[in-house]
């Protein structure tokens, strides 16, 4: 999939407040496969996270009583290898695709990295991306 849903959660920048709710979706056996937190404002993070499970992490979340929104981002694999994120970027670049903002997650059926973009074209962006995976020998998620 060259797309998925990630949950953009506004919480209180407090000890424990996140692992409470890592910890409850690890207790709905929900994997966190993409991650990504930065201070928001005074006494509040930013947190940004992919999951394998869209419905379950909604359901924990609204039970929390947190506040979140969904966002569709474009998701690629690319090498550890010498530029492979320099053509990815180039290429959207060259189609007029600002990156937002990205962060990287793990592909659990391979154990390899999900690099997870912020755009404002995720459609246009999820083809560009499938095409410089592939031109760098790896195939986009």
């Amino acid at each position: 999939m060259p797309f998925t849903t990630e949950f953009t959660i506004q919480m209180r920048d407090r000890p424990g407040v996140l692992g409470e709710v890592c910890r409850a979706l690890a207790d709905r056996e929900v994997n966190i496969l993409g991650f990504q937190s930065i201070p928001a404002s005074e006494g509040r993070s930013l947190v940004r996270m992919v999951t394998d499970d869209r419905t379950t992490t909604k359901a924990v979340l609204e039970s929390d009583r947190l506040d979140f929104t969904e966002t569709e981002v474009a998701q690629v694999k690319l090498p550890n290898r010498v530029g492979a994120l320099a053509q990815a970027a180039l290429r959207l670049g060259d189609a007029g695709i600002n990156i937002d903002y990205g962060y990287c997650g793990i592909d659990p059926s391979k154990n390899t990295p999900i690099l997870f973009l912020g755009v404002a074209e995720v459609g246009k962006a999820a083809k560009i991306l499938d095409q410089a995976a592939k031109a760098v020998g790896v195939g986009a998620s």
